[in-house]
């Protein structure tokens, strides 16, 4: 029970990152390539922390079936969780909404627009926060790498997603309460995924942590890397090496 509320606090540590990025996003005005660029370092401490951490992990613990299995298996999920979300006005919700046509719809545009971006915010958080608490499994303790890429990779979603819902209208009781709900899920999802981890035998561990490489991985390549990418300066693929570099080497120390 100790393991379980330490993965659930480390697991509200890092989606606290979340609203801190939303009072930076709905507070200032910053410009877009700001956000891209701190988009794409975010996008390259995922990258990594995939890499290094979750899709290393899983193939040490029970071999290379399990892992392309459940990679696969969290790609398709989250790729058929996002197009339903993005049919009822998600699509662009990590976008800041300073590039014409890839902006947020209001509620009077799309109606239920509201709610699939609350869904889609939790659809993006879970996976993240579950991994923390998978680290848990045989007795291990909470990888501080991944609460670190965690952490950082959140603040650029939070800040992005709230300038954009800054920019549909959306006013700040909705904004911060989202986040914040979001925020204390990823506490929930973290102490689930260190139960999950103290009750599964290494093998199923294992598929479980590929299923949230492959869903993390697919979030990257889905709503972190267009909003980094588009209208961005030339750099903005240099920043993504500098924030792969940054988690690996967080990873090794």
């Amino acid at each position: 029970m100790v393991d379980v509320l330490e993965a659930g606090g480390w697991g509200l540590l890092a989606g606290s990152a979340l609203l801190l990025g939303a009072v930076l996003g709905y507070t200032l005005r910053i410009p877009h390539q700001v956000v891209a660029s701190v988009m794409a370092f975010g996008a390259g401490v995922l990258l990594s922390a995939v890499s290094f951490e979750l899709a290393l992990e899983a193939y040490d613990r029970s071999g290379m079936p399990p892992l392309v299995l459940g990679t696969v298996a969290g790609a398709a999920a989250y790729t058929a969780g996002n197009v339903l979300l993005a049919r009822r006005g998600a699509r662009h919700r990590k976008r800041s909404g300073q590039v014409r046509g890839r902006s947020q719809p209001s509620e009077g545009q799309q109606a239920g627009s509201g709610l699939a971006l609350a869904l889609g915010a939790l659809l993006d958080g879970v996976p993240e926060s579950a991994v923390i608490g998978l680290g848990t499994a045989e007795g291990g303790a909470v990888s501080a790498v991944t609460v670190a890429a965690v952490f950082i990779s959140n603040v650029p979603e939070g800040l992005s997603s709230s300038a954009g819902m800054r920019g549909a209208g959306r006013g700040k009781g909705y904004v911060f309460g989202l986040w914040g709900s979001i925020a204390a899920a990823s506490m929930v999802a973290a102490a689930v995924g260190s139960a999950v981890a103290g009750a599964l035998p290494a093998s199923a561990v294992a598929a479980v942590t590929a299923v949230a490489a492959g869903a993390i991985l697919t979030m990257v390549a889905d709503t972190m890397i267009p909003e980094a990418f588009e209208e961005a300066h030339q750099a903005v693929g240099l920043i993504v090496v500098a924030g792969f570099l940054v988690s690996f080497a967080l990873s090794r120390a």
